[in-house]
């Protein structure tokens, strides 16, 4: 999940920064993902506001969601499951130091 500092609900709502930021976090976030899980594919996206399925409306995020093909691609929507390939202190391990050197490097910037 990507997410700006700012408590803002809509992307008009934000800086042209924090846009770029965002967007920066996000092909960021994807690399990472790309170099540790090797997926197929990407689903990213954002939903706005509790009707669109934002669990906190006054504050937008963005998913960055590795994607495998076979993977159960409906499972959410389908069947209120998720399906979760390993254990999410073994998913934090295998990430953290990758973010945490982004971190850094951000803080260069």
């Amino acid at each position: 999940m990507v997410a700006p500092i700012a408590h803002e609900a809509r992307l008009f709502d934000s800086t042209d920064e924090s846009l770029r930021a965002l967007i920066r976090l996000t092909a960021e976030s994807q690399r990472i993902l790309s170099d540790v899980y090797h997926p197929d594919g990407f689903n990213v996206g954002m939903n706005f506001g509790h009707v669109a399925g934002a669990g906190v409306a006054d504050h937008y995020h963005l998913h960055v969601v590795p994607r495998w093909s076979g993977d159960s691609n409906f499972m959410t929507v389908t069947a209120r499951t998720r399906v979760v390939p390993e254990d999410l202190d073994v998913t934090f391990d295998k990430l953290q130091p990758h973010f945490k050197k982004l971190r850094k490097d951000f803080a260069g910037s």
